[in-house]
Formats: C-alpha cells, sequence, structure tokens
C-alpha cells in the first residue's frame, strides 16, 4: 500500500489529482501541468517533496567515510553549505544522485531520491565504518519547495532569515513556532528553496506559504509540472539518465567526479565510454518519449532518456544518450516513435536557464 506524505490531507482539499510514486500517494497536477509550469516560470509554485529521503551521518570520522562512498569531494564543505554528488556501484554505475547538507562539523545530511531510499540506506550501511553512526530521519520530516522568482518575496512575509547563495542553508528558523531548516535549492531550473522541518508540521506550514503567497500567484504544483520544468532546466532523473549501468561520464556529469580524491567506491572502473548527454529540439510534429531509438543517417547512435512538450519553449525537446562521434551541436537525427521517424536537431544543453 503506497504511503501518504505529512501533507495529503492538503492535498485532497485542494483537489489533487493523486498517483502513486515512488511508493507514495502524490498529487500528479492540481489544474494543469503547463498552468502549474508557467506558474513557476513566471510566479512562484508550491511543492510536496516529502517523499524525497533524509539521512543523517554523524561522528568523528564522517566526513572521511562520506567522501569514500560519493564520487565529489566534500573535503572543503563548509558548514550551512550544500554539495551535489553522485553514490557510485563497485562498477562506476550510478546508485544514485543526492545532495550533502553539513549541518556542522561533525553532522551531515544527504538528500536522496525517494524511489532509491531503501537501497541507498542498505549500501550505505554495508560500507559503514567504525566512528560513524547513520540514521534514516525521512519519515519525521516533512520537505516543502517553492520555486519561482516571487519564492524568495513569499519567504520574506514570514522570515528575514533567507539564505543568499545558491547551495546554501540556515538551520533552526523559526516560523510560527516550528523550526525549519531552510536551504536554497530547487528542481525546477528557477530560484528557489527547500524547506525541512518535524512531519507534523507540514499542514501548517504548507497553508501559511499559500496565504502568504496569495499577492505574488502562488499556486500548488504536482509532479506533473515538476517534472518538466526539470526537462526545460536539462537536469538529469534517476531512472531515466541515470541508472546503476550509466556512468556519470556517460552523461556529462564528469564535474561531479573528482578523480584527485584519493579513493571512492567506484574509481578504478570509471572510463570515457565515448557516449554523452545531449539536447534535441524536435522538428517534425510529435512528442519524443523515453526509450525511442536515435539515428544519424540511418546509423543507430543512441536512445532517448526523457522527452515531452515544454510549455515555457512552446516545443518538444528531448535529451538522449549518444556516441560523442555524433553529438555535434545542429546535426539533425531522427528518433524512432512508433515505427515513424521524427526529425530533431541537436541543440545546446540546458534548454532553459534562468
Amino acid at each position: 500500500m503506497a504511503k501518504k506524505t505529512p501533507l495529503y490531507d492538503i492535498h485532497l482539499k485542494l483537489n489533487g489529482k493523486m498517483v502513486e510514486y515512488a511508493g507514495y500517494n502524490l498529487p500528479v497536477q492540481y489544474s494543469s501541468i503547463i498552468e502549474e509550469h508557467n506558474a513557476v516560470r513566471n510566479n512562484v509554485g508550491l511543492f510536496d517533496v516529502s517523499h524525497m529521503g533524509q539521512f543523517i551521518i554523524e561522528g568523528k570520522d564522517a566526513l572521511k567515510f562520506i567522501n569514500y562512498i560519493i564520487s565529489n569531494d566534500i573535503t572543503n564543505l563548509k558548514v550551512n553549505k550544500i554539495r551535489y554528488s553522485l553514490l557510485l556501484n563497485d562498477n562506476g554505475g550510478i546508485i544514485d544522485d543526492l545532495l550533502v547538507y553539513r549541518t556542522n562539523e561533525e553532522e551531515y545530511m544527504l538528500v536522496v531520491n525517494a524511489a532509491n531510499k531503501e537501497k541507498d540506506y542498505s549500501w550505505i550501511l554495508d560500507h559503514l565504518i567504525d566512528n560513524v553512526i547513520i540514521y534514516d530521519a525521512s519519515d519525521n520530516i516533512c520537505q516543502i519547495a517553492i520555486q519561482g522568482p516571487n519564492s524568495e518575496n513569499v519567504l520574506k512575509k514570514i522570515t528575514n532569515q533567507i539564505p543568499e547563495k545558491f547551495y546554501s542553508f540556515i538551520d533552526d528558523v523559526d516560523i510560527d513556532g516550528t523550526k525549519v531548516l531552510i536551504s536554497r535549492t530547487g528542481y525546477t531550473a528557477e530560484d528557489g528553496f527547500e524547506l525541512y522541518f518535524d512531519s507534523n508540521d507540514g499542514i501548517k506550514i504548507y497553508n501559511l506559504l499559500l496565504e502568504n503567497g496569495k499577492e505574488f500567484g502562488i499556486i500548488p504544483c504536482g509532479l506533473g509540472s515538476r517534472d518538466t520544468l526539470r526537462l526545460e532546466g536539462s537536469m538529469p532523473l534517476y531512472g531515466h539518465e541515470m541508472n546503476e549501468n550509466i556512468s556519470p561520464l556517460d552523461i556529462g556529469l564528469g564535474n561531479f567526479v573528482k578523480f584527485d580524491k584519493i579513493d571512492f567506491i567506484g574509481k578504478k572502473a570509471l572510463k570515457d565510454n565515448n557516449k554523452t548527454r545531449v539536447g534535441l529540439k524536435v522538428i517534425d510534429r510529435g512528442i519524443v518519449r523515453e526509450e525511442s531509438e536515435v539515428y544519424f543517417k540511418d546509423k543507430k547512435i543512441g536512445i532517448i532518456t526523457s522527452g515531452t512538450f515544454l510549455p515555457h519553449l512552446n516545443g518538444a525537446y528531448a535529451m538522449a544518450i549518444v556516441d560523442k562521434d555524433y553529438s555535434t551541436i545542429g546535426n539533425i537525427v531522427e528518433c524512432l516513435v512508433r515505427n515513424r521517424k521524427i526529425k530533431a536537431e541537436i541543440v545546446a544543453l540546458p534548454f532553459y536557464k534562468r
């Protein structure tokens, strides 16, 4: 049976269209995906992301341990800062992508994808070292994302403690009696914030944001617009651009792999497989979806990982993993969709940048 987030009742009250995703009942949309997408691009939108996982890792050797299990380097990560990284298996495939929050000198929070929570936790436990402890805080935390150019204006109505820089956070912010961690992060390619706090206060904080956001055009948003927003921003999604058989080097995430570290899991197995992630702008009529084959002059060169109509750009776009030899921007390729070839042009990533 699918789990309910702390905000389940408010989704029903607001007429959210509920679906099962990553083991949770979540709203795919309220009004329409296009309306919600454009609200985030132009004003501000509110997302329930309580299905995400939050692991607390602490101890004298927490830094040493985390640096070994992730591909990025957090040696110089300061308290109240965040770093994106990848959790790799022994073969260099991606177990998950995650955010590392440094909450104090010996404590960190890892934010992981909902569908991978149990797998990630088990993997980390299997590699745990002395002087380090981990616990899964996910069930006790409500996580809300407020995204869009007016998101800061909304927050300013309920607190004056707002992180100034992207990938930074402020902890223990008092909002109507609730202690909240506010990070300047998101998954929409817009400015925005994510709030973490006790799950018992979920509906109270959600309603507070909705009420204070009215003058800025805030609306509740679902999974559908979250996906179109991340694709418009060309952000990879686990299960699409990433899985345990795909190397970060195959999808343009080499910047988050630090080979100058002494060691990390998967380091020895990583090698360039002559693949890369590209953006495609569909030229012909139609939508190109994941798993469609990509051809260049009748030669199969790759496969679509994500694709749909993108509202702000008003066109059909896709991302694909292809052979590097055919990845030149401007190349015209064909995507096989239901036995019909649809032309697309390779374009620069990201498709959209605020």
